[in-house]
């Protein structure tokens, strides 16, 4: 049988979307669900809930072209006014799939950015 306490130290060390893997892999080798049921949540210590991490908000958004859209001209502008590049670099990004317009902004200026694009045509992806 394993040591549990070396178990429970190496289990410790994961980040919170490793252990989400881990459940997930879990679950399908085993074929069970690791959903508690509301009564034994209801029924659980206050310190099991003290151990569980919190979930933080994501803080930071990537604004990623998926598609320029039909009209590209229009996509390479906004791409311009977004970011202060130059013609070529914007129009580069325009034809590049997969492209970051912007990287780690707040979730309004990505929404921001999406809405622009999306209205020029563009394909846009927040992340």
């Amino acid at each position: 049988m394993a040591d549990i306490e070396k178990l429970v130290e190496e289990l410790s060390k994961l980040s919170v979307l490793e252990a989400a893997e881990l459940v997930k892999a879990l679950e399908e080798k085993w074929g069970v669900s690791a959903a508690a049921p509301v009564a034994a949540v209801a029924a659980m210590p206050a310190g099991g809930a003290a151990a569980a991490e919190p979930v933080e908000e994501k803080t930071e958004f990537d604004v990623i072209l998926k598609d320029a859209g039909p009209k590209k001209i229009e996509t390479i502008k906004v791409i311009r006014q977004l970011t202060n590049l130059g013609l070529v670099e914007a129009k580069n990004m325009a034809e590049t799939a997969g492209s970051k317009v912007l990287s780690a902004v707040g979730k309004e200026a990505a929404q921001d950015a999406k809405s622009k694009l999306e209205a020029a045509g563009a394909v846009v992806e927040v992340a």
